[in-house]
């Protein structure tokens, strides 16, 4: 069977042996097609050349310049050697350093030309420190825009640069999976002129071209396995369920929101519409999301269904247990917890009752998704915090009734135009009102004058029995970023507050660690703790009315707001501290934003609005598509371009042909493991 080029082994490359083949494979690097999709991460620009008289601080440029002198060697102290060249192009003179270079001893001939790539330093005389270098007509990294990889031990950019090339020799002209039509329409380059220049770009405007076609494909792509789901699943008849959960909201202690009142209208529509639901509800922190949830639990119990409920971790699983039970207890609802801590003993009897229809409300975590859990009669699927679980998993819990109903719940402000294009296989529903009487949390941002201050207010909180949380970016120490490890961190923090228990948390510590540390915390046994974001989502501990949030300025507007939200939860005035490291006018305007502003759906639209390309949530951890060039936030317009093209195509306005609807297929196999099938 003859194979195609493009799934050729990289192991047919010269230079790739079985260690070398390792280092790819870490990089998810097996064949000729993953290196020709290996997109670099960046480009270094490095056509630019100056003469030495017109170079500047801290730019990186090109010279082209004549050794004038012999290499000279310092050995500065034990381990630091120094090598310095000195240059010359006829408009000045140029220092070149190196630190620890052996290599470079007999490398260089006074009276030759050379040409140098690096960064500029003016100390008071102009440097460059540690130079590309290669001789005039020999060129490979200077003189044109060089990619630059993701990389992984074992290899360098010019290892994966020259197999890409390699690659691209054998591999002959790849077949478009993007119909002509659909190109013309949306003025794209076809995929082999994209895929050259985003490797090897001539020039910027190239590169722009060859980013914005494949961007715009995975965005296609993803838009139309989305638009087929949904077309799948609004033919996807559901079980009637029609029981209005007035009874139910009458018995709660509050009014529901007007808000609450329209979501939880539009989801009793669609329970009794007779085809499957599946809907998204989005709200802010504390804008009362379980009791809408509760509400569609009510109308499906009543019904005669058994509802489930899955939450990303065990400690918010226990959470859900507790406050649902607290609104079914005049209800005569049954609910079971179903978490990994339980006795095999435990498990055996929950199991049993849910497969015997005595459980009409099961909360659980993962373990939900068990083989051996078997439902009498689900007829409601709901997931909390909808970035932890992606539609393979919301599938598979579905899956566990006939035609069941689903709920998706997200604490994630987006603004409401773009949550329409993200989640286009939902339904979206969003809460965009806080209930009355909703604590405000006082917001400062200050600078590290303030510190002392900040402790002192620290001390009186603790000394009333509150609580606190403290933010740090990072987990361990890092040289670059200056920033201080969650652990050294809280030992310092420790001999301020000798007698105050402290706990660490942060995302490198196994599930059943975390769960630990929160319930210590949550119980009132560590009085403060010290934690990366990991915190932002879930947990809530009313007597916590303390936030300290370490170098504000490197975090999102919007994962400033969520982390924020980890107080004000009890009845008890809460304060959110914002402390900063940066004077820089932008960064002082966006904290100041947080201080003013409390609505996550505005923050969100003003984090946007600030920060345009990026990250706009300042993690990956939030659920949407893991593009590899397109942002769903820097490519607003495109994006918005992709969703029209991915409805015409699934409304049939877009014909492809069968081969192209074949490599549409595999693409969209790739990123959804193979469970959407484009009609």
């Amino acid at each position: 069977m003859t194979i195609h080029p493009l799934q050729t082994p990289i192991t047919q490359l010269p230079g790739i042996g079985p260690k070398r083949a390792d280092a790819f494979g870490r990089l998810g690097i097996f064949t000729f097609k993953d290196l020709l999709f290996h997109f670099p991460r960046a480009h270094e620009d490095r056509t630019v050349f100056k003469k030495i008289i017109e170079l500047a601080h801290d730019e990186t440029v090109c010279i082209k310049a004549t050794v004038v002198s012999s290499m000279q060697t310092n050995l500065i102290r034990k381990n630091m050697r120094i090598s310095s060249l000195r240059v010359s192009d006829g408009t000045g003179f140029l220092e070149l350093i190196w630190f620890n270079n052996r290599f470079l001893d007999n490398r260089f001939k006074k009276g030759e030309t050379y040409i140098f790539y690096g960064k500029v330093r003016l100390t008071p005389k102009k440097q460059m420190v540690t130079p590309i270098f290669e001789t005039p007509g020999n060129q490979k990294q200077t003189g044109r825009i060089v990619p630059l990889y993701p990389l992984t031990e074992g290899l360098t950019e010019n290892i994966v640069s020259d197999c890409v090339q390699q690659a691209f020799a054998r591999s002959g002209q790849l077949k478009d999976p993007l119909p002509g039509a659909l190109r013309s329409a949306y003025q794209l380059c076809e995929i082999n002129y994209a895929l050259t220049n985003i490797h090897f770009p001539t020039g910027r405007k190239e590169y722009e071209i060859a980013r914005r076609r494949l961007a715009f494909e995975e965005m296609f792509t993803f838009q139309v396995a989305l638009c087929s789901l949904k077309k799948r699943q609004a033919s996807r008849p559901g079980a009637r369920l029609t029981v209005s959960p007035e009874p139910f909201l009458q018995s709660l202690p509050f009014a529901p929101t007007g808000a609450q009142k329209r979501v939880i209208d539009e989801i009793i529509t669609d329970l009794a519409s007779g085809t499957s639901m599946n809907r998204l509800v989005c709200g802010d922190v504390g804008s009362g999301k379980t009791a809408v949830a509760a509400a569609a639990m009510y109308t499906t119990v009543e019904s005669g269904y058994q509802a489930a409920f899955m939450a990303p971790t065990e400690i918010l699983a226990i959470q859900h247990y507790e406050g649902l039970q607290k609104m079914f207890r005049s209800h005569n609802i049954e609910i079971e917890l179903l978490s990994g801590s339980l006795t095999a003993a435990q498990r055996r009897r929950a199991l049993a009752r849910i497969q015997a229809g005595e459980v009409q409300i099961v909360v659980g975590t993962h373990a939900l998704l068990s083989d051996d859990v078997h439902f009498n009669r689900l007829g409601l699927a709901i997931t909390d915090e909808q970035h932890r679980f992606g539609v393979n998993q919301r599938r598979a819990l579905s899956e566990k009734g006939d035609n069941t109903h689903i709920l998706v719940m997200s604490a994630t402000p987006i603004p409401r135009t773009l949550a329409f294009i993200i989640y286009g296989d939902l339904d979206v529903s969003i809460i965009d009102e806080l209930p009355p009487g909703r604590q405000k949390i006082d917001t400062f941002a200050v600078g590290e004058n303030y510190r002392k201050r900040i402790y002192d207010f620290l001390a009186k909180e603790l000394l009333a029995g509150r609580q606190a949380y403290i933010v740090c970016p990072l987990v361990e120490e890092s040289d670059v970023l200056e920033l201080e490890s969650v652990t050294e961190y809280a030992q310092k923090l420790q001999k301020s507050f000798p007698d105050t228990p402290i706990g660490i948390l942060h995302g490198k510590m196994k599930p059943a660690e975390k769960d630990a540390v929160m319930s210590a915390f949550k119980q009132g046994d560590l009085r403060i703790l010290v934690a990366t974001s990991v915190i932002e989502v879930g947990v809530d501990v009313p007597n916590a009315t303390f936030m300290l949030i370490e170098n504000a300025e490197r975090y999102g507007l919007s994962q400033l707001h969520q982390l924020r939200g980890r107080v004000g939860r009890g009845t008890e005035k809460s304060y959110c501290i914002l402390l900063s490291q940066s004077n820089q006018e932008t960064a002082v305007n966006r904290l100041q934003v947080m201080k003013n502003q409390s609505n996550g759906f505005a923050i969100a639209e003003e984090d946007l609005k600030q920060r345009g390309p990026g990250e706009f949530f300042g993690t990956r951890q939030h659920g949407l598509p893991a593009f590899k060039l397109a942002g769903v936030f820097s490519d607003m317009e495109l994006l918005s371009k992709t969703s029209q093209a991915a409805k015409d195509y699934v409304t049939g306005k877009i014909p492809l042909t069968e081969e192209e609807k074949s490599l549409l297929q595999e693409k969209i196999n790739a990123l959804f493991n193979n469970h959407v099938t484009i009609s």
